[in-house]
């Protein structure tokens, strides 16, 4: 049986935030090797700019169900940096490039993380 090809799950992402006029640079490193991927402070795969909307940091996933989707936000909420990243004015965002069944199509869900006003910190 043949493998089916990965998704383009981060060049994808990249498209999109380049129509809508951000300037994307991708941040994530692939390990010599190994199929190992060092991401920017162990969340993000894509650094974007704006003049107009400020600095962001995306991290990316291809799943085919929510799980993964939660699982990469609870992995930027436990990294402590995250929380230097946004008091520092960035921004973070989860894009998660669902599988529509049945289909060939994917559907984009992004998610922005934001901090609240009593420190707690929620997607």
């Amino acid at each position: 049986m043949k493998r089916a090809k990965p998704f383009a799950a981060t060049l994808a992402s990249e498209k999109v935030l380049t129509a809508e006029g951000w300037t994307c640079c991708r941040v994530e490193q692939r390990i010599p090797g190994c199929f190992i991927t060092r991401d920017a402070y162990n969340f993000a795969d894509l650094l974007c700019c704006s003049p107009t909307r400020g600095i962001m940091l995306v991290q990316v996933t291809g799943g085919t169900s929510t799980g993964n989707f939660h699982a990469r936000v609870d992995k930027i909420l436990a990294e402590p940096r995250h929380a230097i990243w946004m008091a520092s004015g960035g921004r973070i965002q989860v894009h998660s490039h669902e599988k529509v069944a049945g289909t060939k199509q994917r559907k984009l869900r992004v998610l922005e993380i934001t901090v609240q006003s009593n420190n707690e910190r929620t997607p």
